[in-house]
């Protein structure tokens, strides 16, 4: 359920608590000497108004916390402690849907209207809710470049008007197109300007010898629902030629923003720019002798021709990105791959613009707005008009998961139809002169609806209208009010009963912090039982007994509190969206936030606005890049895969040209030699392997060379793999057999070689020992 609050943040009672028992008690510190000075200090401080409080009780301080102030006698209708407050004037519920006849009443943010009574110092919060709704109408405005290298992109979108209207009339029932187009300055060196190019710039370019004259920007076909129209003046269209490279477009797009073209309030402004180059800035202009800057103003002629184009510098990206935003027009930058990182910077300085690859003939320009327009719709960034200066904001963001994201103000990955909320704190950081009237207003980007706040402030105490001029109490010489006393010029004391110049030791005693104490810490003179303290030339001294300062706390870089806070007393009290000591470290995440929507990317901390990487080898603004990350070939499988194959978790989700800008070059061939570079593999359904290499390139851009097809070998059939299992099994077993047959027969040989031997050996010791046995005979019978 939505819920509109105001809260105190911290709660100014734990506060004041706290720093009781830290010992510090800046309200008593500050010595303030009127009920509007202390309620300056700190929002935890309150004021008495009681006539005696204090009395009989030495020097008391009428500024205190409450607790304090109660404690030491103050009655409660006596103690001055104004509050923050909402009160919501406007708060029409939520439409569900753009069309029917009630579409000049869709509402897309709740509530509209509340007013803020703030007390400077307290952050006070309230929540806003925030819903892109179903069929909500669009104006389409096709803004081309016809210089002479778009020829054949105009040939291509000839029949663009019934295309894209069959297409948007899928998302929108009320759809309208317009058309304009552009060249660039016809004046030199930005164009041809001898007498013979005045009519025909192409005369003597054999490739292409005829064209119209240069022209700065020329509107053609006003927003309408009837689509034939588009593509009759699209017929009716002929190119022209400059002479530098860089078109004048921006002039064209600021025409197109700020003139009475058929912009209705009730719809979407989507306003395409489709170019094959970079663009003239603010002071490229003064190459022609234009030192004038641009007016931001509407310059068509009765022809309707941009009249100002010789008499102008180009707009800057600053006041481009302002009446965009006044007009509440998206701008899809429509360009040529090998422009996309220069426009997607342009992205970066020009809020609620998106940048998409064009083919080199424009063949997919209807997918290109297609998906821009999903892109678009598919989120929610707030935006802050007429900020007055001494109002800090600071966003808290619940998108789709639910979990509150402090620092940021904008949603991502929403259907049509989410809610989305957003918590907002809110601080005044002082009181503006009396009668000044402020306000500001928080707008979705590219949105018609807004939410106004009005402000005012809770600066004055109540006790301050019944003030008594030369009051009795005030020994007729001085105003009551308050509680206190306030001299005319010449006389000190709580009931002015002093004069200048008197001093005595009664009355020393009182302006000494404590036993051996330098008097008013050496930084002021006691008079009348109260410090004076001394002007210094670095800030205020102030304090009871001048025991304080507004310049002794800690800086950055120089500055006090780092520009982002204000010095009380030795500490920084830091503004809504910062902290430290000095003030330093900003709570704002929005920065950290990665393409995927991921904190850092997964792979770190945001702290002080940063991104502090925690994984090994990551690196860049969002710890976006990792090309030695576990998962860095699993996130960049995902981007091959849909970008090349149109296939993977990215494929049906108009997220993957959001998410998938990395350079993909397609090869034959895959080197894997490159030292800086992974490789990367995946198995495929079909059981292919895909193989691609990641690379960070000097300039900072993310490369990917990949195959341009995976690598499929040719399955082998089911017999032919059993009979090369079973052949192989054979043939091992026949191989092993020969080896045992081979081995038995050399063993044998040798054994029965060794027999033959032996046997020979026997027969001649026979043969030698016959003739001696017979000799031994023939002796022995004898």
């Amino acid at each position: 359920s939505f819920s509109l609050r105001a809260e105190t943040i911290p709660d100014r009672d734990l506060f004041s608590l706290s720093h009781l028992f830290s010992g510090l008690n800046m309200c008593m510190s500050g010595s303030a000497t009127s009920c509007e000075e202390c309620l300056l200090i700190h929002p935890s401080c309150a004021w008495c108004a009681q006539e005696d409080f204090g009395r009989g009780r030495g020097l008391t301080s009428r500024c205190d916390f409450i607790q304090n102030l109660q404690r030491r006698g103050c009655g409660a209708q006596f103690i001055e402690y104004p509050t923050s407050s909402i009160s919501v004037l406007k708060n029409m519920p939520l439409s569900s849907t753009g069309s029917g006849l009630a579409q000049f009443d869709v509402v897309q943010i709740m509530p509209q209207k509340i007013s803020l009574s703030l007390r400077p110092g307290e952050q006070t919060s309230f929540g806003l809710q925030v819903r892109q709704v179903e069929d909500y109408p669009v104006d389409l405005y096709y803004l081309m470049d016809l210089s002479l290298s778009m020829k054949d992109d105009l040939d291509t979108i000839r029949n663009l008007g019934t295309k894209l209207a069959h297409e948007m009339g899928k998302l929108t029932s009320n759809f309208r197109l317009g058309f304009g187009s552009f060249v660039d300055k016809n004046m030199s060196p930005f164009s041809y300007t001898a007498p013979k190019y005045q009519e025909n710039p192409c005369s003597g370019y054999k490739l292409f010898p005829n064209c119209v004259p240069t022209f700065g920007f020329r509107h053609i076909l006003p927003l309408t629902d009837k689509v034939d129209r588009f593509n009759e003046e699209v017929q009716k269209q002929m190119v022209s030629r400059n002479r530098d490279a860089p078109e004048g477009g921006f002039d064209a797009i600021l025409q197109a923003a700020v003139c009475k073209i058929g912009w209705r309030k009730e719809a979407y402004h989507l306003l395409v720019f489709a170019t094959d180059d970079v663009p003239h800035l603010a002071l490229d202009g003064r190459l022609g002798g234009l030192v004038e800057p641009h007016d931001g103003q509407c310059h068509l002629n009765d022809r309707n021709e941009y009249s100002a184009s010789t008499e102008m510098d180009y707009p800057s990206l600053a006041l481009l990105g302002e009446k965009l935003a006044e007009n509440n027009i998206f701008l899809i930058f429509a360009v040529t791959k090998r422009l996309y990182v220069i426009y997607k910077n342009f992205t970066a300085l020009i809020p609620g613009t998106t940048v998409e690859i064009l083919d080199q003939d424009s063949k997919n320009v209807i997918q290109l707005i297609i998906a821009a327009y999903n892109n678009i719709r598919s989120k929610v960034e707030l935006s802050v008009w007429d900020h007055p200066e001494d109002i800090s904001l600071s966003f808290t963001a619940t998108c789709q998961d639910g979990k509150p994201l402090p620092g940021l103000r904008k949603c991502a990955d929403l259907k049509i139809g989410d809610t989305v909320s957003f918590n907002v704190t809110v601080e005044a950081r002082g009181c503006p002169p009396r009668g000044t009237d402020q306000s500001f207003t928080i707008k979705p980007v590219g949105f018609k609806d807004r939410l106004e706040v009005a402000v005012d402030y809770q600066c004055d105490c109540g006790c301050s209208q019944t003030a008594q001029t030369n009051s009795s109490i005030c020994s007729s010489i001085g105003t009551y009010k308050c509680g206190t006393c306030h001299c005319e010029p010449g006389y000190l004391g709580a009931r002015c009963e002093c004069q200048e110049g008197e001093a005595s030791s009664m009355y020393q005693s009182a302006c000494r912090e404590a036993e051996g104490k330098q008097i008013c810490s050496g930084r002021g003179e006691c008079s009348c039982n109260q410090c004076r303290c001394f002007e210094s030339d670095f800030g205020k001294i102030y304090g009871s007994f001048c025991e304080c300062d507004d310049f002794s706390c800690p800086r950055h870089k120089g500055i006090l509190c780092s520009g982002h806070g204000e010095c009380h007393c030795g500490e920084c009290k830091c503004h809504a969206g910062y902290v430290g000591d000095n003030c330093n470290c900003s709570t704002e995440t929005s920065s950290c936030i990665s393409d995927d929507g991921k904190m850092c990317s997964g792979r770190g901390n945001c702290v002080c606005g940063r991104c502090q990487c925690t994984e090994p080898g990551a690196f860049g603004d969002t710890c976006e890049k990792c090309p030695t990350c576990p998962d860095a070939c699993g996130t960049k499988r995902e981007c091959i895969e849909c970008r090349l194959f149109d296939s993977g978790r990215l494929a049906d989700n108009q997220t993957c040209q959001r998410l998938c800008k990395d350079e993909i070059i397609t090869v034959e061939n895959l080197k894997t030699d490159d030292p800086g570079a992974v490789l990367c593999l995946y198995k495929t359904d079909n059981d292919c392997v895909m193989k691609f290499t990641y690379s960070e390139h000097a300039s900072g851009q993310s490369i990917l060379t990949a195959l341009k097809e995976p690598e499929c070998g040719g399955g082998p059939e089911a017999m032919t793999v059993l009979l090369a299992v079973v052949g192989s099994i054979l043939l091992v077993g026949v191989v092993l057999l020969a080896v045992w047959k081979l081995v038995i027969t050399i063993h044998d040989r040798r054994e029965f070689a060794r027999f033959q031997s032996a046997r020979s050996r026997a027969r001649y010791e026979m043969v030698r020992m016959i003739p001696s046995a017979v000799e031994h005979c023939l002796y022995t019978s004898l």
